[in-house]
């Protein structure tokens, strides 16, 4: 089962690559097209809410449907709460340290509580991610493990990694716009993706070692996607729609879609 973890660890070495390569857009470009950033940021919210029903809840519903233990109905709203709570609960947390380090003396402190603000943010978001990736690639334990599966889990890292470049480049262009340098924001938007790896080992550990677990697994990874998707990547890429009118919506249909005939096509 080790192979499963190194898989894991791989896929989510990968979104973090994304990451540092959306980063990387500080090295070269002082902004990114603003209709391109909804568009992007659109269409990865579309890809997690499609990955989070076709390949996380509705596999862990048919793993729970062969435990008898519990109804599958109970296993997967249990799982897919727990893991929208457990956001919930982590952003409180990240508010209430931006208050504690909050300093409202000078424009100097004001950009530095600005710069905790967006790093402090997207880094909170990574940790779901990573988690997903690593959940998705655990679940091929067993009798589990076949090329849809496989591809499955892959394409969990791919819509991912994809949402992974505009959110490299949303901390890495303010930062720079704040006076760092762009050698410093990069290398600060790359460090922001380091928690996917390190969450992708502990979801993919977590359900190796305890099988049983798998289940309310699947559903806490879909619960802390959706959350994201929704409370933030739909908000943020929607901000100028009275300018740009159904541009980032289009783009969420279009990461739907896309994922949906992934998953259909190869499951």
């Amino acid at each position: 089962m080790e192979i499963l973890i190194f898989y894991a660890l791989l896929a989510s070495l990968s979104t973090w690559a994304i990451n540092t390569l959306g980063a990387g857009t500080v090295l070269f470009f002082k902004s990114l097209g603003e209709k391109l950033l909804n568009l992007m940021l659109g269409f990865a919210s579309g890809v997690m809410i499609a990955a989070s029903f076709w390949s996380l809840l509705e596999p862990s519903i048919e793993l729970a449907e062969k435990d008898a233990s519990l109804p599958p109905y109970f296993v997967a709203t249990a799982g897919f709460l727990f893991g929208a709570v457990f956001m919930w609960l982590s952003d409180k947390a990240v508010t209430l340290s931006r208050r504690k380090l909050y300093i409202s003396d000078g424009d100097r402190n004001e950009r530095l509580n600005r710069v905790i603000m967006i790093v402090l943010s997207i880094t909170l978001h990574n940790i779901p991610e990573g988690l997903a990736v690593g959940v998705a690639f655990g679940a091929l334990q067993g009798g589990n493990f076949s090329p849809e599966n496989l591809m499955g889990a892959i394409t969990i890292a791919l819509g991912i990694g994809i949402q992974n470049f505009p959110e490299g480049a949303a901390i890495s262009l303010p930062l720079r716009r704040e006076g760092f340098s762009r050698v410093k924001s990069f290398l600060i938007g790359s460090a922001s993706g380091f928690v996917e790896p390190i969450a992708g080992i502990i979801g993919a550990a977590a359900v190796v070692c305890a099988k049983s677990i798998l289940p309310y697994a699947l559903a806490f990874a879909a619960g802390s996607m959706i959350l994201v998707a929704v409370h933030e990547l739909i908000p943020e890429c929607q901000q100028n729609k009275d300018a740009h009118p159904y541009f980032a919506t289009m783009g969420i249909v279009s990461g739907f879609a896309v994922m949906m005939l992934f998953d259909v096509m190869l499951g």
